[in-house]
């Protein structure tokens, strides 16, 4: 598949003299497909957002190559970011400007053509609210109004910084659908967010960062797969037979099972059927009334993955990314 986005051993250094030498980002490796939804997920300090600012050209790297839409960056990337929309943190607007006057001062300045104003609006639910000044919208719909502008260059490549923060659920779910909607359109997507369940649902494949370094990439499921503990939880019908029940297993005939006994319930690993489970209880005169397979979520998988990571060289002057993808 073709990559719209590719990072190789990409370092960024940081020095003070309070602080000495600091590796914000110590070769990390990324690489996105075209037509997909990417997770980009790491714990605070992992160096997450340093890379997405290197890539948009807002700090310099240290070493290692990056590309975006098969251009290499920062050298070209004048020529590639007209295709390009991005968030990064918080952007911030004059809340003086009602939200249709701030997206039609952008994309004059970014020579862009007036129409794209009011279908972004409409694209992020903001139509009914664009005469509104920005000082009165809420937090989530600030997140709306900055999605609006990364899009007005109805971009290739759209890079969002947590685009979820301050919505409710139902915003959530809208935002969602706008993703999967710009993809199928011919966009690709790179999210990053610390809501794991919805990059879980949203997401085709995920790189996580920690420290600096890639600790995980690829699709979704195969990243659960790898790093799922599997097993079956059994629960009984009365908790007091959990050791009666514990002992009918280890001791069966057949191939061994391992059993963890918890307060209420049993996690059985070794097991190829579902149905011995049941079976050796049965004939124990135990009675489950509960059989299920542990299956790993993202957000699981991400605690595992960065269970060590303190807090590394993120640190460096706040910088927000506009819609040209130039900062400010």
């Amino acid at each position: 598949m073709t990559a719209v986005l590719e990072i190789s051993g990409l370092r960024k250094t940081y020095r003070s003299r309070r602080r000495g030498v600091r590796h914000a980002v110590d070769g990390f490796d990324m690489r996105v497909e075209a037509g997909q939804v990417h997770g980009f997920l790491g714990p605070n300090g992992s160096g997450k957002t340093t890379t997405l600012r290197t890539l948009l050209g807002l700090v310099a790297p240290n070493g290692g190559r990056m590309s975006i839409l098969g251009q290499p960056v920062p050298q070209q990337l004048p020529a590639v970011i007209g295709r390009v929309g991005a968030i990064v943190e918080s952007p911030q607007f004059f809340p003086h400007f009602t939200a249709r006057d701030t997206l039609s001062l952008l994309a004059q300045a970014g020579g862009l053509a007036p129409h794209r104003v009011p279908a972004v609006l409409d694209l992020v639910g903001l139509a009914d609210r664009a005469g509104e000044r920005v000082r009165t919208y809420s937090l989530g719909m600030r997140q709306r109004l900055a999605v609006a502008s990364a899009l007005l260059k109805e971009p290739a490549l759209l890079i969002l910084d947590e685009p979820a923060n301050g919505l409710d659920p139902a915003g959530i779910r809208e935002m969602r659908t706008l993703m999967r909607d710009l993809v199928a359109a011919g966009t690709t997507v790179v999210l990053s967010s610390h809501i794991l369940g919805e990059i879980q649902v949203i997401c085709d494949s995920v790189t996580i960062i920690s420290r600096g370094r890639r600790v995980t990439a690829g699709p979704v499921a195969e990243v659960l797969a790898a790093h799922s503990g599997g097993g079956l939880r059994v629960r009984l019908e009365a908790a007091a037979d959990l050791p009666a029940a514990e002992s009918a297993l280890t001791t069966a005939d057949g191939p061994p099972v391992t059993v963890t006994r918890h307060a209420d319930h049993l996690l059985v690993h070794g097991v190829d059927q579902p149905a011995r489970v049941t079976r050796i209880l049965a004939a124990a005169g135990l009675y489950v009334s509960e059989l299920t397979p542990v299956t790993a979520d993202l957000e699981s998988v991400f605690l595992q993955l960065t269970a060590d990571a303190a807090p590394a060289a993120d640190a460096a002057p706040t910088v927000a990314a506009g819609p040209t993808g130039a900062g400010r």
